[in-house]
């Protein structure tokens, strides 16, 4: 099994940057008039974009139909984001290594 990994030295930003300066302040739209056109609650939207929630895949696809930007670039940007923060805790998590007999 392999053990070692790609190690990128950079922090992600959380999907709800790139949502809001990209999308949202690419197009001019507000919070209120995006959470409208998503057919989601203005504080849905207003978590996401603050970066207090994490993007779920249903959100992903509203995006998605909505705007034209990829379901899948987006969960994978979740996923990094999410993977570097658990990496940044990773001292927290006491697991030893298994050793087979």
């Amino acid at each position: 099994m392999a053990t070692q990994s790609i190690r990128v030295n950079m922090t992600p930003s959380h999907p709800g940057d790139f949502i809001r300066t990209e999308i949202l302040g690419e197009l001019r739209l507000s919070v209120t008039a995006a959470a409208e056109i998503l057919g989601v609650r203005r504080a849905t939207l207003s978590t996401l974009l603050n970066g207090n929630a994490a993007l779920s895949p249903e959100m992903a696809l509203r995006l998605e139909k909505a705007f034209g930007v990829s379901m899948d670039m987006l969960l994978k940007m979740q996923a990094w984001h999410d993977a570097a923060s658990m990496r940044a805790r990773a001292n927290e998590v006491a697991v030893e290594r298994y050793q087979p007999a």
